[in-house]
This record gives C-alpha cells, sequence and structure tokens, in this order.
C-alpha cells in the first residue's frame, strides 16, 4: 500500500516521511516547494529521502486541481497523511489569499482525492494556533477552540471540524 504525505519536504513531513520508510512503506511525498521557509532546506531534506527505493517525490501546490486529481488517480493511496499548508500566523493577516488557496482550496482537492479512490485512512496535522485566545495551559483536546486570532487558526480549526464529522 502506498501513503501519500502531503507537505514531505516541510520538518515534520521530512521526519514522517523517514519514519515510513525505515518500517519498509511506499511513500509518494508531495510539496509545493514554496519559499516561505528556506526552499534550500527543503531541498536537502528531499535528497536524504530520494536516494530510497520506495519513495516517490512530486513537487505539486495543493491548489492545483487537477494535478491533485491526476496524482491520486495515478498513486492511488490507501492512506494520505496530510501536513502542507500555508505557514505563518502574521503571514495569514497580510496576504489571506495565499492561506485561502493553499489551505483551503488545497485541503478541499485532498479531500476529494481523498473520496474519490477511495483512500483508507487520512490523518492531519493541525496546530496549536487552533486554541487562540484559550489562556488555559498547556492547551488539551478538549479546550475551546472558539476565539481564533488569525485567519490561519480559524482555517486550522474549520479543518479540524471538517475531518472530525466525517
Amino acid at each position: 500500500m502506498t501513503i501519500l504525505v502531503t507537505g514531505a519536504a516541510g520538518f515534520i513531513g521530512f521526519h514522517l516521511c523517514q519514519a515510513l520508510l525505515r518500517r519498509g512503506e511506499t511513500v509518494v511525498g508531495i510539496d509545493n516547494l514554496n519559499s516561505y521557509y528556506d526552499p534550500a532546506l527543503k531541498q536537502g531534506r528531499l535528497e536524504r529521502l530520494l536516494p530510497q527505493g520506495n519513495f516517490e517525490f512530486v513537487r505539486l501546490d495543493l491548489a492545483d486541481r487537477e494535478g491533485m486529481a491526476d496524482l491520486f488517480a495515478r498513486v492511488r493511496p490507501g492512506r494520505v497523511v496530510h501536513l502542507a499548508a500555508q505557514a505563518g500566523v502574521r503571514y495569514s493577516l497580510e496576504n489571506p489569499m495565499a492561506y485561502v488557496d493553499s489551505n483551503l482550496v488545497g485541503f478541499a482537492t485532498v479531500l476529494e482525492g481523498c473520496r474519490h479512490q477511495g483512500v483508507e485512512h487520512l490523518v492531519y496535522g493541525s496546530s496549536s494556533s487552533v486554541y487562540g485566545a484559550n489562556t488555559k495551559m498547556p492547551f488539551a483536546v478538549g479546550d475551546r477552540v472558539d476565539h481564533p486570532v488569525s485567519l490561519y487558526a480559524a482555517w486550522r480549526r474549520f479543518r479540524q471540524r471538517s475531518i472530525c464529522k466525517t
């Protein structure tokens, strides 16, 4: 079975891919390699994954509806781990459309790919930003998340609720 990991060149995505590959899994990693974080750092991570025979990297933007549909149809993953997102709380206030494209449209393309290809299991990474103005520390899963302080936090909460109800 193939596992699709979005955000594979990010810190968490890279380490997840490494762990899955050590377990002997077949992994397809996707990332758009945007410049929010240093692309050379992302490329360096990919160079450590690419030599492994059971890893394939695809440079793809999640908002590319046709590209994502084609990828899901070609790869037919059994499981998907969705970690990709446009990062940066402050950046979400400065450039909200980057968030709409990457995080909302992109998340929808992942959900549609899973739906059309009969993906067995979808896991996604959220963020502590969903706790927004919550002052209780440390955060807990049952804490209130209805006071987002940015578009980034509101989107992460929206995404979390969308998955949990399906």
